[in-house]
């Protein structure tokens, strides 16, 4: 018989409960209405496939009836002997002939009992005799499974049936009340599976034989071993009970199919099919089984059209990950179709408990914060890391090289996404947002990975560090139309989770749709999952401009999400910052964003103000504004804090390559290669490219707002030249081991405890009064704000006097910037009597005497007014310090 075209009885059901009382399961006339033919439809399945299921609640097969199904009332056992049944579902039909058909399915720890009772039959004698022909199968109605002898009543006979070889025939025997009755029990090893059966009627007076069926001639089919479900939560859950719920959502899905593995093929082990009448609410699709070892993935079928104009994009034949599964795992598929079968399936293992105890965020003030970008792959990965395989590369390695980020005086890590993502195109193209990428965790190991990650983020805020991750949320790394790329949403709802309608630009077309309902909630879903089940400190949204894009494309004023991550009680005391860097085109995008007095920005202002100062190109307007927090950006009502600020990142050209490389390919990175494109073995050139690096570093450690610097950078990686992240090659470690490499980690270090010492300058949650800074020319001159040509640039900043703090920890700071390509004369400002300046840094000086700490016991110290002579192309700072405190420390 085709599998497409078994008729079968819709059924009535019973909810589930434990204990022994009998509930009455008769139902009024008007209530029993049943649909006029029903089908289940599935996949052929393997014939040893099973799962152990006691828990049966509310379910029912396959396709849509006209009326939804109405509940009986609980029933809590199936008879006074069958006590230790804990679970009892029951479905009630109307028979063709008049009457009635209880069908009890009851879950015990080993057994599965199934009883059903036959009442009210017209014209019936005490010469008729009942029959019960039945058969059990799974998701392939075609196909008749075999159960086990012990589920076969004494009188039980096999059917000589070529189409059906496992069908059975089973005597129904009558009691006192008149009621015919037969009980079957099952293993829970055969579990889960459908029964279906027919009655037939025989008169040994008569000497005839009847068939006997439901009211609407089909066969009587219900469901054992299989639960109705919940919608909410989303994904997989596993309940007291020992009950797994499965749970989806698709707006515009016609039908769901659950697929389940058991690993030891690429191929569906069991699919059930859900109905849409008992397995769905509102949008959601669910369905509950016991949980099993022996199904190790999943995945769903959803059914419906593909119609273009309205970006309908179902297709049966794929199997799609759970946009909630918070494990994945990858499996072999065939290359060879034009459209790639299953790629990746939730798994549904739970991972081994992860002891948390003692964990303590560091809720670090974000003014506080110095931020060290990584790639969790290129960190450790060569082999120059001295780690061994299984670590390199890892979660793990970068706790073995911890003890790096902290000695350069970083309190804070930021992570390139880690979230599951297309290897072929790299981390800013994530197809999943609940999982950690696997290859990121030792051996890429899946019952590791996560584990791994959490033990990373407890050791590292044992060590005072926070956690930050980069997230995409405007893409996936899904294809369009062209590429037939179907891993997840685009074939569970396409319309529902990306914009198809409107024009979002760089030719994409798998843009989620971030502030539609939905979208919205998966979202804070995904951000909640990574805040309480790994710890994380905060997030930074890349391509966060697409955050404020409504569900046609067009850019709202009040984005709901980004205003709800604002206000989330649990994600606002997060750090929350806003990237408007697009991976897609390597664009930044300028916008106003939205912050609520909680988004900080990562400023791309400041990386392109300081660049073109360094380089000689850049207003001297542009550059104090940067120093003093870009107040252009900030001043409404955040503060200097919520600027992180930037030189190079992980894109573009790395710090090194900044100076080494100018083509005209390269114009908008705003670099200067200092005279020579590309490596070189000039002294005069190699010397004018460290200072510029010194500079860089300089800048960014003394301007008002977070640091961020990126991993490589203090050890001089390059990139030779490229521009593109796919580009970046893991670091090598032995670059550490340089004469270069260790005065610039030395140097960031030395800024890093500068900033720390002098957190009343630089480390500020507000502006500087106006009062407190003081601007300079060259000569003590005014500076020539408005003169291109200007290259210097001096400040004052003048500390506040407190009370309670020693003198010689609140003196005033003198900083000056000299790029052009000559000497300048800088003359220092006038000080109190018994104060003098002493000199901290200076950049055009030789390694190592180009910055010393006020530990240092042979300092330059100068008096006030002053004239100090600056090298071309460097940055200075002076320190006031009182005499007698001089005199003590050098003591």
């Amino acid at each position: 018989m085709d599998i497409f075209s078994l008729p079968i009885s819709p059924w009535y059901f019973g909810l589930v409960n434990k204990g022994t009382r009998k509930m009455p399961l008769l139902m009024h006339a008007e209530q029993q209405v049943f649909p006029h033919r029903r089908h289940i439809f599935g996949a052929k399945l393997k014939n040893n496939a099973t799962v152990i299921c006691k828990g049966i609640q509310n379910f029912k097969t396959s396709a849509a009836p006209t009326k939804s199904i109405d509940q009986l009332e609980q029933v809590t056992s199936i008879s006074d002997t069958d006590e230790e049944l804990g679970k009892v579902a029951s479905y009630l039909f109307r028979t063709e002939v008049g009457g009635l058909v209880k069908v009890l399915v009851g879950a015990g720890s080993i057994k599965y009992s199934v009883i059903v009772e036959v009442s009210s039959l017209p014209n019936f004698t005490s010469d008729h005799k009942l029959v019960m022909c039945w058969g059990i199968f799974r998701s392939d109605s075609a196909c008749f499974l075999v159960p086990d002898h012990e589920s076969l009543a004494s009188e039980t006979t096999k059917l000589r049936d070529e189409s059906r070889l496992d069908s059975f025939r089973t005597p129904l025997s009558q009691n006192s009340s008149g009621i015919y009755t037969a009980k079957l029990e099952f293993d829970s090893a055969q579990i889960p599976f459908y029964i279906t059966f027919s009655l037939v009627s025989s008169s040994v007076a008569a000497a005839t034989e009847s068939e006997i069926r439901t009211h609407q001639k089909t066969s009587f089919c219900v469901p054992v071993g299989i639960g109705r479900g919940h919608p909410l939560p989303l994904g997989v859950s596993f309940s007291d009970d020992n009950l797994m719920n499965f749970s989806l959502f698709s707006r515009n899905g016609e039908g769901v199919v659950l697929c389940l593995y058991d690993g030891t093929t690429n191929q569906p082990a069991l699919e059930i099919e859900l109905d849409p009448y008992v397995n769905r609410t509102g949008d959601i699709w669910h369905i509950s089984m016991e949980q099993t070892g022996k199904y190790v993935k999943y995945g769903y079928r959803c059914k419906g059209s593909v119609i273009w104009e309205i970006g309908s994009r179902f297709h049966t034949r794929h199997v799609l990950l759970d946009p909630y599964a918070k494990k994945i795992g990858k499996i072999s598929f065939n290359e060879s179709q034009s459209v790639s079968s299953v790629k990746y399936l939730g798994c549904l293992d739970d991972d081994p408990a992860f002891d948390w105890n003692g964990d303590v965020h560091p809720m670090l003030p974000i003014q506080k914060m110095a931020v060290y970008r990584l790639n969790i792959c290129n960190f450790t990965e060569d082999k120059s890391s001295g780690l061994s395989k299984n670590v390199a590369g890892t979660f793990s390695g970068v706790i073995h090289k911890l003890q790096h980020i902290k000695s350069l005086g970083f309190n804070a890590i930021l992570f390139e996404p880690i979230f599951s993502f297309d290897e072929q195109k790299g981390p800013y193209y994530p197809f999943h947002f609940f999982s950690v990428m696997n290859s990121c965790g030792r051996e890429g190991n899946l019952e590791l990975a996560n584990n791994s990650v959490k033990k990373m983020i407890k050791t590292l805020h044992e060590n005072g560090m926070e956690v930050l991750l980069e997230v995409v949320f405007s893409h996936t790394s899904e294809g369009g139309d062209a590429a037939c790329q179907t891993t997840s949403f685009r074939g569970i709802d396409n319309s529902s989770y990306y914009i198809v309608e409107g024009d979002i630009g760089s030719g994409i077309n798998n843009a989620l749709k971030c502030n539609s309902p939905v979208v919205q909630q998966m979202i804070l879903d995904s951000l909640r999952h990574w805040v309480t089940d790994f710890h994380v400190d905060g997030f930074c949204f890349i391509n966060a401009a697409h955050l404020l894009r409504g569900v046609n494309g067009k850019y709202l004023s009040r984005p709901p999400l980004v205003e709800a991550i604002a206000f989330d009680p649990l994600l606002s005391k997060t750090k929350i910052i806003a990237d408007c860097w697009s991976p897609l085109d390597l664009s930044f995008m300028k916008i106003d964003f939205p912050h609520w007095k909680r988004w900080a920005e990562m400023n791309r202002n400041f990386c392109v103000d300081v660049r073109n100062f360094v380089r000689g190109q850049g207003s001297l307007s542009d550059l104090a504004t940067r120093l003093c927090g870009s107040g252009d950006v900030f001043s409404d009502s955040r503060g200097p804090a919520f600027s992180f600020n930037f030189i190079a990142r992980n894109s573009g050209l790395p710090l090194v390559d900044l100076v080494s490389f100018s083509a005209d390919d390269l114009a908008l990175e705003l670099s200067w290669n200092c005279g020579v494109e590309g490596p070189t073995n000039n002294s005069l050139i190699l010397g004018t490219r460290l200072k510029q690096i010194r500079n860089f570093l300089f800048i960014l450690f003394v301007s008002l707002g977070v640091p961020v610097l990126n991993m490589g950078d203090e050890f001089g990686y390059s990139a030779d030249g490229l521009t593109l992240h796919g580009d970046r090659k893991p670091l090598n470690w032995s670059y550490l081991k340089t004469g270069f490499g260790s005065q610039i980690m030395q140097f960031i270090a030395f800024l890093n405890s500068l900033r720390t010492r002098r957190s009343d300058l630089f480390q500020k949650k507000d502006f500087l009064n106006a009062e407190n800074i003081k601007w300079h020319g060259s000569n003590d001159s005014p500076p020539k704000w408005d003169d291109p040509s200007c290259k210097f640039l001096a400040m004052t900043l003048k500390a506040e006097k407190h009370e309670t703090t020693p003198s010689s920890s609140n003196n005033d700071i003198f900083v000056s910037f000299n790029t052009s390509n000559h000497r300048d004369i800088v003359v220092l400002p006038e000080v109190s009597e018994g104060t003098i300046w002493r000199r901290l840094v200076d950049t055009a000086l030789p390694f190592p005497g180009f910055f010393s700490d006020i530990s240092d016991s042979d300092p330059l110290e100068i008096a006030g007014l002053s004239e100090y002579r600056m090298g071309s192309h460097s940055c200075a700072l002076f320190e006031a310090r009182d005499k007698i405190a001089l005199i003590v420390n050098d003591t």
